[in-house]
Formats: C-alpha cells, structure tokens, sequence
C-alpha cells in the first residue's frame, strides 16, 4: 500500500463480518471488544509462523522524529502530522460596546480598556466529576437524551437544554440548517467521528450533509472531509509552532511525551496492514524491533495503546499489557484515517509542521479563528495582516454563520466566541481548583500590569516573575481552605504555579517572553484583560495600594511643585 493512499482517506476492505461491517470497531456490537484466546487442545493453531509486520515507511519516519523532538516540537509535530486537535474558543461574550457606531467602535477599543466578560470568583468550588464515556450507538429506553451539539463528552453547555426524548415516529423538529451547524461544531471539536463511538449520535447527521459540508469546509478551511460508512474525518491543517496543543491520555488526562508520541506512531505504521486480529505480543515484539531508541518506557507504551483504543482503531486494552494468549481486533480503516497527510513530503520534523500550515492568507487567517481562542493581528505574517485588515468584520462573520459563533472585534484582533461554551477542549471561567486559580491569577495581572490608556504598548506586556508568585500565594491563602481547593495543590504551590500558568498558556491569555529574554518569563496578552474588571481609569486619589496620599491643599517649600502636578 502507497503512503499516499490512506493519506488521501481511500479505503481498502479487507475480511468481513456477518453485519457487513470491514475492520474492527463496532462489528456488530456498539462497543470495540478484545478477543482473548487462552492456548488450549481446543483452541486454533496456526500451520505457519505468521508473517512479520510490515511498517510503514513515512510513519516510521515520523517515529524517529517524533524520539529525536524535544516536549514542544512533538507537540507541534503532532498536530501537523495528526491534526486530531479539538477547536477551542472563549465562551461569555464580553458587555457589548455602546455608541453611535456601533461594529466599527468596537473595533476600534482595546482588549485592555474595552467591555470585559469578568464575573465575580465563587468562593466555594466543587471539582467536576469526571464523565463516563458513552460508546454505545443506541442508548437504552431509560437513557437520557444527548445534545448533538458537539459539546465536550458529559457537558451539554450551560445555555443548551437537553433535547426532549421523541418517539420514532415524531417528525423531525430541526431544520436542515440547524442540522447543518450541529454536524459542523460536532467535527470541529471532534475530527474523527465513528458511527459506534462516543459521539454516534451525530453521525447519521454528518452523512445526510456530507456534500455540503465538504464544500463548506474546503471553501472556508480548507479542510478534506472524508466520510465514509462507518466513521468521518476532517482532516485539519497544522497550527505551526507554539500552538499550545497536546495529546493527553484518554484516561488520565496526563500529557503525552515524545516517547509517547513515538510509539504512537511506531503502532500506527504497523496497524495500517496489520490483519484483522492481531497478537498483542506480536505488536509489541514488532514495536520493538522497529523502535528508533532504546525500550519503550511502559508509560509511553500505555498512553499509545490507550489513545489507538480511544480513537477505536484498535480493540480494548487489557490492563495487564504481559498477559498472555491476548489478541487485539485492528481496525485498519481508521488507522489509515489517523495520518491528516503523508509525513513522508516533510525533510524534517520542521519542514513537515511549515508545510501542514501553508495556505493562501485569507485560508490560512480562517483556520485561526476557527481553532484558536483569539487571533492576534501582531501575531500574524504581514499578508494575512493585511487580509485580516481589509476582511476584518466579512471574514471572521462568515465562520460565525457556519460555526454559530460571535464575533468579537477589537483593536488587537479578532476573537470568535461561542455563548453555549462548548466548541472548547478547555473551560474558562470553570469548575474546579485549577480553572479556579487561574481566572483568579489572570484577573489580578491584568490589574497589576495593564497599560495605562495611550502608553504606547503592543498586545502583549511582561509580567514579572515575583508578581507571578506573590499573586497566586495570595489567591491561595485566601480562596484555597474556604474554597476547599485541592490538598495536593495547596501543599504544593509549585504544581499550583506550573499548571495554573499552563492553563493560561493553552487559553492565549499569555504567552512565554522569546527566546532570549533574559530572564526568561511570561507576557501578558491583550484578551485576558476581558476576564478582569473593568478598568477605572479615573481612580479616587490616594486609595490604590501603590498610591501616595493625597498632598495637602498648601503647597509650601521643595514639596509644592510635585503637588502641583499631581493636582
């Protein structure tokens, strides 16, 4: 089999089952099981030593890049090569901007002084309570409905109800329209979609309007949407460097490592003529042979296996990896379907992740502000600057019509928001202990540190290291024991400091100083000043912390110039 062939999402049908279904997830039942075979007098034997497995040659490549990239460029790589990132946007839309001009006022106020969606922090947190993965096709009579929303497994969104349960022979109650954008958002927040996995439900949705959204994405994104009888794939574009975008475990959540991400690949160049039913030790002995370094770290080795489960190209995992006789169901199909293209046109890891970003400015300003929270004009390359420029309320309306999103003008940049809170991977504001310091962190940063209306600053204002600390001790000191936050992160105030800021980071409310930067630390961006308080620009003398008194009404000796003009 060519590279190019599954790259350009064609399929090959290999072996059957009694319900016509090819590969492994979702034969037959709604759920991707493991065959176990105990050796026995009865069970099976082969005649023959069964065939080495044969690797692919440009996800082998992408293997040995993956080991010899360092956390950030596996990262990036990931996101080039796999494009399964999930879009992410801000959700309360800020006060709208009042005046005679309405859009183009908007447009013209700054991120630091403009309309801000702060809300007041609670002061009692309760941690979210991790969802269980629905993957079955068919609820249960008892079952409560889904919302086909696209919203994150568990959150249906706090401005969507859930949709009332109908009969099978109720008329269907949503216009084309609306069906249009629910199979949209579902395919933005999830790229690969499988008519027995988790988000079953819309599947059936996304194939009625295939044609449509096909043309629709590659006119706005220049997405390939594939779609076929068993699973859909948008095949998004990279975000190049920095893009603060990760594989994290299924069930952990823990972030995946260039290890990781090595036998991730290493498995899929494998699985992509892989047969149907497959040998665990023979993955793992091929895995082996194949590997660019030395053993796998078992960790690494787990979060691979678990992501491939995950996306349901291979069956479930045994918990005990060194078990004998166990057998895993391949779905070659979707294995093919995880490569957005052939990593084999990159000369390198950096060359692949320029190349997955190439598009014409329009294209590649479009694909921003459908994935990212904010698009920063400082940000860009000057033609997509000055697309961004000439397009700046047409653009970023026609992805909000696609996408049922809002936009969010302003002089900085361009933001596409989206009210439900749910075309997110992250929640922010959110529950828990975590999104709870930092919102609380950010906001007080933005009080610390925001420029002074006509300073002449950029969209980004450095942030010194010591604020960082003091703040967030601070906030500890006084939310954590009411708050009832977590133990672990109130004895361990680094860890508190190190994610709360890597919450941040993934958001885009800061971003790290360039290389360089002696010291090293943290910017402040533009947008996170909507999550503070509205600035008071005119403050009562004297009150602020930094503040001196107020100078007496007279003014005698060397102190009466400096009254004056403070006066």
């Amino acid at each position: 089999m060519e590279q190019q062939e599954y790259a350009a999402g064609t399929t090959r049908v290999a072996g059957g089952t009694a319900d016509g279904r090819t590969g492994g997830a979702g034969q037959g039942t709604t759920v991707a099981v493991v065959a176990v075979r105990e050796a026995g007098p009865d069970a099976p034997q082969e005649s023959a030593p069964a065939a080495a497995l044969s690797p692919d040659p440009g996800l082998l490549r992408l293997a040995h890049w993956f080991a010899e990239a360092d956390p950030a460029t596996a990262d990036d790589l990931c996101v080039a090569s796999f494009g399964l990132y999930p879009a992410r946007h801000f959700g309360v839309p800020a006060e709208p901007v009042t005046g005679p001009e309405g859009a183009a006022a908007a447009a013209a106020v700054s991120w630091w002084h403009g309309p801000t969606a702060h809300a007041p922090a609670a002061l009692r947190v309760r941690e979210p309570r991790p969802a269980r993965r629905q993957r079955r096709a068919r609820q249960g009579e008892g079952a409560p409905p889904v919302v086909l929303s696209g919203a994150k497994p568990g959150l249906p969104g706090k401005h969507r109800k859930p949709e009332p349960a109908r009969s099978a022979a109720a008329p269907q109650d949503r216009s084309a329209a609306a069906e249009r954008r629910i199979a949209a958002r579902l395919l933005l927040a999830h790229p690969l979609v499988t008519a027995s996995g988790p988000h079953a439900d819309g599947f059936p949705l996304i194939r009625r309007h295939r044609d449509w959204l096909t043309g629709q994405f590659d006119t706005l994104l220049g997405y390939r949407l594939v779609v076929g009888p068993w699973h859909a794939r948008l095949c998004k574009a990279g975000l190049g460097p920095g893009a603060a975008r990760r594989l994290e475990h299924p069930g952990t959540g823990a972030p995946f490592t260039p290890g990781g991400y090595t036998q991730l690949a290493l498995a899929l160049a494998l699985l992509v003529d892989a047969p149907e039913q497959l040998p665990l030790g023979r993955l793992l002995a091929a895995m082996r042979d194949t590997a660019p370094g030395p053993a796998a770290a078992p960790a690494d080795l787990a979060m691979a296996l678990a992501a491939l489960a995950d996306w349901q190209v291979l069956g479930e995992i045994p918990a005990d990896q060194a078990e004998e006789g166990v057998v895993l169901t391949v779905d070659r199909e979707l294995a093919r379907a995880v490569p957005a293209g052939p990593p084999a046109l990159g000369a390198d890891a950096a060359d692949l992740i320029r190349r997955a970003t190439e598009a014409d400015p329009g294209t590649a300003v479009r694909r921003r502000l459908a994935e990212t929270p904010a698009v920063l004009a400082a940000d860009l390359p000057q033609e997509q600057r000055d697309w961004l420029d000439l397009h700046r309320r047409t653009g970023p309306a026609a992805l909000a019509e696609f996408l049922g999103l809002e936009a969010e003008l302003r002089a900085e940049g361009v933001a596409l928001l989206d009210p439900a809170d749910e075309l997110t991977d992250l929640a922010l504001p959110g529950t828990g202990t975590l999104a709870q310091a930092a919102l609380l962190l950010v906001e007080r940063l933005v009080e610390e540190v925001r420029p002074l209306p006509g300073e002449a600053t950029g969209a980004d204002v450095p942030i010194p290291d010591a604020l960082i600390d003091g703040v967030l001790g601070d906030i500890a000191d006084e939310y954590g024991l009411p708050a009832r936050w977590r133990r672990d992160y109130l004895a361990d105030r680094t860890a508190l400091r190190r994610d709360a800021l890597d919450l941040l980071h993934r958001m885009g409310l800061i971003t790290r100083a360039p290389r360089g930067t002696r010291p090293p630390g943290w910017l402040l961006r533009a947008p996170a000043a909507r999550y503070a308080p509205a600035p008071d620009l005119l403050p009562a003398p004297g009150t602020g912390r930094h503040s001196r008194r107020e100078a007496p009404a007279v003014v005698p000796g060397p102190a009466g110039p400096r009254a004056e003009q403070r006066a």
